[in-house]
């Protein structure tokens, strides 16, 4: 069997910013693709604070805000700015296409505000508790002046979707190196749904090394839909070219541990719903590893509903399609990290874990799924899986924009409902990429269960029940 090395949809990386503050602000994203606005931030759970530093390419206004959308209307904003003789700073929210209105009651505090090298820098708090119970990926906005006249931003705007309160410090050895797992130049059939397949070779390493970090090289975002990367077994010794995320300091993909080369199976899907032709592609993944071992080997799991396993049909002109897939007991794992992935139609995704028949805690939830939003996200504060406990994979559909069934499989407008999971110390077994059994098929009331015995399962808002 192929083991999977990483599954990637995209995701967050991790950068070294602009002006990197104390280590009160230990994470960084930059909201713009042209690194004109950073933000730094940091939490403190005990006293319910998050604290934000807001570095913008302007000495001008600049403006901040938590939407659920991605738009002004019902965003929570602050504008602030350094005046002729002294800093202005507002809490507002947004109404509709117009300036912000000031809110009654200031929940955000100035800590501080600089104006320097042509950049204007605020730094700013606000209470947890304010934000999303759910913690769901918040859409951040920004927008910025050019002068420190509030009006309006033009082209000066933009949001990005990040989740504040799931983020684990990352640390990068110095000596690292990286090896290039891309296509090369293949071209892209003018079909709707292609898959490419490429087996590369590498020369084994003089000893045991650790990937620790996974960035991505996209040449047609407009076309890459996924890519996955698996370590192929001994037995493969051929190449082939045909159709077909930074992990926690204490933990890295092994490699090179025993004598042979080692060979990558580079897997992508191509998504060409217009048909288009003459387009090629370089798309894959830069690995970088380091011969500084961490603590543990990173092993991924995939649980959910195989479609090529068990194919069914979701419905259409259904507001709320759940499906669950229920998996093996494992071996005590920990875990740290989750990617859901479902297509078009997939709303929500809930991974439970249950102990002697009972839910005890969620590894993954997100209840606001976004198809193009698709990452690794860290589950906070590491989640130990017991030897017998089960995992439920619970998915809901809305197919109500569609007139036709829609079929578990592998283009975009078919469906999948799966959870890759990664975990330390990797398990003993022939795969990173394991398999849970499913054999069973119940449907009842818009509800298909995928048990691997007969069970039925239950939703409620707070929990996934099961019962014999």
């Amino acid at each position: 069997m192929l083991s999977l090395l990483h599954f990637f949809c995209l995701f967050l990386l991790w950068g070294t910013g602009v002006g990197t503050p104390d280590t009160s602000l230990p994470y960084m994203v930059y909201l713009d693709g042209n690194q004109m606005v950073c933000l730094h931030w940091g939490f403190d759970d005990l006293q319910g604070d998050i604290e934000f530093q807001l570095t913008v390419n302007t000495t001008g206004w600049v403006g901040f805000g938590l939407s659920p959308n991605g738009n002004m209307i019902a965003a929570d904003i602050v504008i602030g700015g350094m005046g002729p003789s002294e800093p202005y700073f507002t809490d507002r929210h947004g109404k509709g296409k117009f300036m912000p209105l000031v809110d009654d009651k200031q929940s955000y505090t100035l800590l501080s505000m600089d104006e320097k090298n042509g950049q204007t820098i605020m730094r700013f708090q606000r209470p947890i508790d304010t934000c999303d119970d759910q913690d769901f990926l918040i859409k951040l906005i920004y927008a910025y002046g050019i002068t420190d006249t509030i009006e309006y931003h033009k082209t000066r705007r933009g949001t990005k979707e990040v989740n504040l309160l799931n983020y684990m410090p990352k640390t990068f050895p110095p000596n690292s190196k990286y090896l290039m797992a891309t296509m090369d130049k293949i071209t892209i059939p003018s079909v709707h749904t292609y898959y490419h397949c490429k087996v590369m070779k590498f020369s084994k390493p003089s000893r045991k090394q650790h990937i620790y970090r996974i960035e991505p090289v996209i040449e047609h975002i407009d076309m890459v839909h996924h890519l996955l990367l698996y370590n192929c077994p001994s037995f493969v010794n051929t190449t082939y070219d045909n159709m077909c995320y930074v992990f926690m300091f204490n933990a890295g993909i092994p490699f090179g541990d025993d004598d042979r080369d080692i060979y990558f199976k580079l897997e992508i899907h191509y998504n060409n719903p217009h048909l288009e032709t003459g387009r090629t592609d370089s798309s894959g993944l830069k690995l970088y590893y380091t011969d500084q071992l961490r603590q543990h080997d990173v092993g991924v799991l995939m649980t959910g509903i195989i479609s090529s396993h068990m194919p069914y049909m979701i419905p259409p002109k259904a507001q709320e399609f759940h499906t669950y897939g229920m998996g093996d007991p494992i071996p005590d794992l920990n875990v740290f990290v989750v990617l859901l992935h479902t297509h078009l139609a997939g709303r929500k995704v809930r991974v439970a874990q249950y102990r002697d028949g009972k839910q005890i805690d969620f590894l993954a939830v997100d209840e606001h799924y976004n198809f193009e939003m698709q990452r690794f996200k860290n589950v906070g504060k590491i989640k130990t899986i017991k030897q017998n406990d089960e995992i439920a994979v619970e998915c809901t559909y809305d197919t109500m924009d569609r007139t036709n069934v829609t079929k578990m499989g592998l283009a975009t407008t078919d469906e999948m409902c799966l959870a890759f999971i990664a975990y330390y110390p990797a398990i003993n077994c022939s795969c990173f990429f394991c398999f849970f059994s499913i054999t069973d098929v119940e449907v009842s009331n818009m509800l298909i269960i995928l048990t691997k015995s007969p069970k039925s399962v239950t939703f409620t808002t707070f929990s996934v029940r099961i019962f014999s």
